[in-house]
């Protein structure tokens, strides 16, 4: 007999398309939508706020295990996936900043934060009922996940993505610049010590190139509902 997965695990390099899958997909299963890599640019955040620099790792690794942070559903109408909090802060679009982007891979990279943050994502995902997002879910958060799914794109389509919601939102940055930091933030993320980004063994690896999200999501509705009809 067929049982539905309770955790999903979606993995994938940034602009791929993942949150926007793992979104829409807890969305039609009425699971919970958790993006981890919010936690990762709440951290990069707070320590730019107190120190404007990442650099010091004990400094942002002390900084991450006594950091306070939280993220509830969307409580604006303004485009927002969710609320970010920290210490009750709303810094929802404060970790989307070309800062935090330049930024955040270095701070996700450091021994004790993804120690402090992994723990925390693990609480929230053996709850079960949920759609997981990240770049380790699947090979080190949650690697009993159910249905482990890599979602995969070219860096150049990733990057008119990105382009697109940039200029959507009024940030200035040209496709040029955001090709450059998708291309170093992929090395940066696969080459770490720590959690490096791949797929996991038993991963489902898709590519989104040519597919539109609606389509995408269609293939993995069809793995985790094979009897749903749209």
């Amino acid at each position: 007999m067929y049982k539905q997965p309770e955790i999903i695990a979606i993995d994938g390099p940034a602009a791929s398309g993942k949150s926007t899958l793992a979104e829409k997909l807890a969305e039609v299963l009425g699971y919970f939508y958790f993006d981890t890599g919010v936690m990762y640019r709440a951290v990069t955040y707070a320590a730019l706020e107190a120190f404007q620099s990442v650099d010091d790792e004990d400094q942002v690794s002390e900084l991450a295990e006594v950091i306070e942070i939280d993220v509830r559903p969307a409580s604006k109408k303004d485009g927002r996936k969710y609320d970010v909090l920290l210490t009750e802060e709303d810094i929802t679009w404060g970790i989307r900043s070309p800062e935090v982007d330049a930024n955040v891979s270095k701070v996700s990279a450091y021994p004790r934060v993804r120690k402090a943050m992994t723990s925390q994502q693990r609480r929230i995902g053996q709850r079960g009922r949920v759609v997981m997002v990240g770049r380790d879910i699947g090979t080190v958060v949650l690697p009993e996940a159910d249905l482990k799914i890599y979602l995969d794109a070219s860096v150049e389509e990733r990057a008119r993505r990105r382009f697109a919601e940039q200029e959507e939102r009024g940030v200035k940055l040209s496709f040029e610049e955001i090709l450059i930091s998708l291309k170093k933030r992929d090395q940066y993320d696969a080459s770490r010590a720590i959690a490096p980004m791949q797929p996991a063994e038993d991963a489902l690896i898709l590519f989104s190139d040519n597919l539109s999200a609606e389509e995408i999501l269609k293939k993995v509705i069809e793995l985790v509902l094979p009897e749903y009809e749209k």
